[in-house]
């Protein structure tokens, strides 16, 4: 299998309900922040792509039709480049603020949790390599990516930066509610009957955290 679509926005806009959508697209699996947590072996590749040493991408994402979301977001100018015939697509929220609010309450403050337990020696492995990754993941995003207006400044940075270097014959935008029609134009596949998957709300974020077991 090939990546047929690399994903360079960051988590938090809409990217689960873009990965079941791809999914239902492609036939494939797309990969997102959920598959790197099921899979101990990926932590450790993500975390070296994050401090700069060289990954086989091609090895790496075999398994995968399409990426979306974090950990790949924070390396996607390196995936772009591995399949450089994939369609990059930059999902975002409608402001920075939006996008805090709803990160804030999810993925930031499920890592600053994660990254506040216990010191290293205290983890089993599995546990100490994902707690690694997710720490490099956000350093390389901002290192302050805990504090509201460096996280919001960095999220602005990023999605600039995917406009500056990806060609506009490459690059397609895409906001929730947007619906199949972006997507399909971009993979040049027929718009499905189904309604669109709409998943991850925050709500159903922070009910499955409680369901694992965690605060």
């Amino acid at each position: 299998m090939t990546i047929k679509l690399v994903g360079a926005g960051v988590g938090r806009t809409g990217t689960h309900s873009l990965k079941l959508a791809l999914e239902h697209l492609l036939g494939g699996t797309c990969h997102h922040m959920y598959e790197v947590l099921q899979r101990p072996e990926e932590p450790p590749v993500w975390q070296a792509a994050m401090e700069g040493r060289d990954v086989d991408w091609h090895a790496l994402l075999d398994p995968y039709s399409a990426i979306v979301d974090f950990p790949g977001a924070a390396v996607w100018a390196d995936i772009a480049d591995a399949f450089p015939d994939a369609p990059v697509l930059l999902s975002t929220r409608a402001t920075a603020e939006q996008w805090w609010q709803s990160a804030d309450q999810t993925i930031v403050d499920a890592s600053r949790k994660m990254l506040a337990e216990p010191p290293d020696h205290e983890m089993d492995p599995e546990n100490r390599a994902r707690t690694d990754m997710v720490r490099a993941m956000w350093n390389k995003f901002t290192p302050g990516w805990s504090d509201p207006q460096q996280a919001q400044a960095a999220y602005e940075a990023h999605n600039q930066a995917v406009r500056d270097a990806v060609p506009a014959d490459r690059l397609f935008e895409y906001q929730p509610g947007d619906g199949w029609q972006p997507l399909c134009a971009a993979l040049g596949v027929a718009v499905p009957a189904e309604p669109f998957p709409h998943t991850n709300s925050r709500d159903e974020f922070r009910a499955r955290r409680k369901m694992d077991g965690e605060s």
